[in-house]
């Protein structure tokens, strides 16, 4: 939290008794990881077991890490003296919330985790509806020292007047960004609180409009729900999937400051597996469409053969036969009931126990080793490979993109003429094993794969930035919460490729998601209004069914338009300030920005960098999800021409500022921002 000085009217006995309470708090974190450290794994009874034992010793460790920076309570209940005879509960009438539970050598607790139910009351309490208590009060920090405090009574004695808004509130929101993404536990308001502990059961949907914290509130979701449902999510697995990882780099402290230490976080790419290809973007629309899903489909069936001969098995002086008629039976109806793996294994033990069934009826007493060694044997082996062969996803999709006729069959009336012309390379590779596959291809290859093997489900799925996935990749992420649940983050103001989402509803349908529950944020807290106001400008011309964001920051002079402004002596103005500084210039101008800047400390923001750096030079294509105090924006009107939906890419860039804007230009602006 941000340096608060000690207000005169601060009676200093109150703080020294609240600092004597984190002090207090601080050693018994202390003790507890000492604790832990002192269990061991010995007790498990065999090898394996002491492994497991062991990683949930080291997690339990790790989560218990005290970070003296970073306040371990920022609040405090104070709760009416009824309030826990009219619940029936034994927690004390103060109550301490932080970031993780604490509790002394008597287990009593210290500090209670925010995301315990009777920490609601902490952000949705009001004098309206007090929820039980008499009095709120926030923390104000300077590092890790307790500095001041601030009070709200919440009892309603008829005399109360309109609370003022809250200073130290407002000062955290508002504290310089320099470094990665921070936790928002000390500062969420209600309407994000109800986001965070929505049910696991329930996917929800959030289209945030930019500084409105949704990708904060997915991120404090999947903590809520591994803390709510520790065993359940440990065993099925939560997952957050951002657009790159520079987006990774940047929010990757976050869980880990709450305490969650084991979360994968990765990107689409990463987890269909990384494709560099170029492609052209008409190619990859028609990729992207749902509508490959059938076509991949038909794709894979139409390599089974209608048998046209039977199966003869010779043990001994012995032969046992299987009429072509009966083989072609059994792959009928296999053919569709079942994914295309389990079925070929499945048409092997049919072939199997039809040659046991005439091994009893000759006077054998076959058992199930009998019949699997059937099974594997080279007779059945070889009739189920020329009628029902083994295939891997890149062969299916080899095929497709290279055989006219063959697409044609899959294809059906799903895509056009000019559509399947689209798709066939023009060149196609040598084989199957040679081929280079683009980031569409990536998608229907994981499409192939679920068809042939089932993928397995995590327990939770958070994806960010989902206005950019195609139809494919979201297919794709829907596999992976298939039996459980998800928090889709995003804005379709900010769409930028070109199979971008126009509807939330399509988006969740794709995802195999149809009841989750779509709802809106578009209140701000670390875009300034004037910069926020100017950026929505953009509008009516990239989401012109959206309602305009609001922000709670006026940002008075925050807004700098400068035309043949020179970006040297912007980034020198901006370093006279605190905070992290962001150049966001057109991938084009990238180097020469560079350059221009080489007497300054900087580094250039790529896909795989940390962007650890104060002065940044970001291209435009990477500054989604990404935030900085100041911002310098360049050349508005060539990040415009540089892509389709450019419009919507300068939306992005100029929301990314915290505390000032700055824009340079020395063509025109686009009409909308003139």
């Amino acid at each position: 939290m941000p340096g608060h000085q000690l207000a005169p009217d601060i009676p200093t006995d109150v703080l020294a008794a609240e600092r004597a309470h984190l002090s207090a708090s601080r050693a018994a974190l202390r003790a507890m990881r000492k604790h832990a450290e002192s269990l061991s794994s010995d007790a498990a009874g065999d090898w394996v077991s002491q492994q497991i034992l062991q990683s949930l010793l080291d997690q339990r460790v790790a989560a218990l890490a005290d970070h003296p920076d970073t306040p371990l309570f920022f609040g405090r209940l104070d709760r009416a003296p009824e309030g826990s005879q009219e619940t029936g509960d034994e927690l004390p009438a103060t109550i301490y919330v932080g970031r993780r539970h604490v509790h002394d050598g008597g287990s009593r607790a210290l500090v209670i985790d925010w995301r315990a139910p009777v920490s609601r009351a902490f952000y949705q309490a009001s004098p309206s509806d007090p929820m039980g208590l008499v009095r709120r009060r926030r923390f104000g920090y300077h590092g890790g020292d307790l500095t001041a405090f601030e009070d709200e009574p919440l009892a309603d004695d008829g005399d109360a007047s309109p609370a003022a808004p809250s200073k130290i509130l407002t000062e955290e929101i508002e504290r310089p960004r320099t470094g990665p993404m921070r936790d928002i536990v000390a500062t969420i308001q209600p309407d994000q609180d109800e986001i965070v502990r929505s049910a696991l059961t329930q996917t929800v949907c959030v289209q945030g409009a930019p500084g409105t914290g949704k990708t904060a509130v997915g991120l404090h979701r999947a903590a809520y729900l591994l803390f709510t449902h520790r065993e359940k999510l440990a065993r099925a697995g939560v997952m957050i999937v951002g657009p790159n990882k520079a987006f990774l780099s940047y929010i990757s402290s976050v869980l880990p400051a709450l305490g969650e230490v084991k979360v994968d976080q990765t990107t689409v790419a990463e987890l269909l597996g990384t494709s560099d290809l170029p492609e052209d973007p008409r190619v990859a629309a028609v990729k992207g469409d749902a509508r490959m899903a059938g076509v991949l489909e038909r794709a894979l069936w139409l390599h089974i053969v209608k048998p046209t001969e039977g199966l003869v098995y010779t043990k001994g002086v012995h032969r046992f036969r299987v009429a072509d008629y009966e083989v072609r039976e059994m792959v009928a109806s296999l053919r569709g009931t079942t994914r295309y793996g389990p079925g070929r294994a499945a048409l092997a033990q049919r072939l199997a126990h039809q040659v046991l069934v005439r091994m009893e009826q000759r006077g054998d007493s076959p058992d199930d080793r009998v019949q699997d060694a059937v099974a594997r044997s080279k007779p059945v082996k070889q009739l189920v490979e020329s009628v029902w062969p083994k295939l891997t996803p890149a062969q299916v999709l080899f095929r497709l993109l290279s055989d006219p006729e063959f697409l044609s069959a899959a294809a059906r009336s799903d895509l056009s003429r000019e559509e399947q012309e689209l798709l066939l390379w023009s060149k196609p590779y040598r084989s199957w094993k040679s081929a280079k596959w683009s980031a569409a291809d990536a998608a229907l290859l994981d499409e192939l794969a679920d068809l042939i093997e089932r993928t397995p489900s995590l327990g939770h799925l958070v994806v960010d930035e989902a206005q950019d996935l195609s139809e494919m990749q979201l297919r794709a992420l829907g596999r992976r919460c298939r039996n459980g649940s998800a928090t889709v983050l995003g804005d379709l103001a900010q769409g930028t490729t070109p199979w971008s989402t126009r509807s939330w509803t399509t988006v969740l349908r794709h995802l195999g998601q149809d009841s989750g529950e779509v709802t809106e944020l578009t209140l701000g807290f670390r875009v300034p209004r004037e910069v926020l106001d100017y950026a929505a400008r953009l509008l009516p011309s990239i989401a012109p069914g959206l309602a305009a964001p609001r922000s709670l920051r006026p940002g008075l002079g925050s807004l700098t338009v400068r035309r043949d402004g020179q970006v040297l002596e912007a980034v020198h103005e901006a370093l006279a300030r605190e905070g992290s500084i962001g150049v966001i210039v057109p991938d084009s101008l990238v180097e020469m920005v560079s350059k221009e800047l080489a007497g300054l400390p900087h580094a250039v923001l790529g896909p795989d960098s940390t962007g650890e750096h104060r002065l940044l030079v970001i291209p435009a294509t990477l500054a989604k999800g990404l935030e900085y105090d100041h911002v310098i924006v360049v050349e508005p009107s060539d990040i415009v021409e540089a892509e389709p939906r450019g419009l919507a890419r300068l939306y992005v860039v100029l929301t990314r500022a915290v505390s000032s804007l700055t824009v340079l230009h020395a063509k025109p602006l686009p009409a909308q921002l003139a």
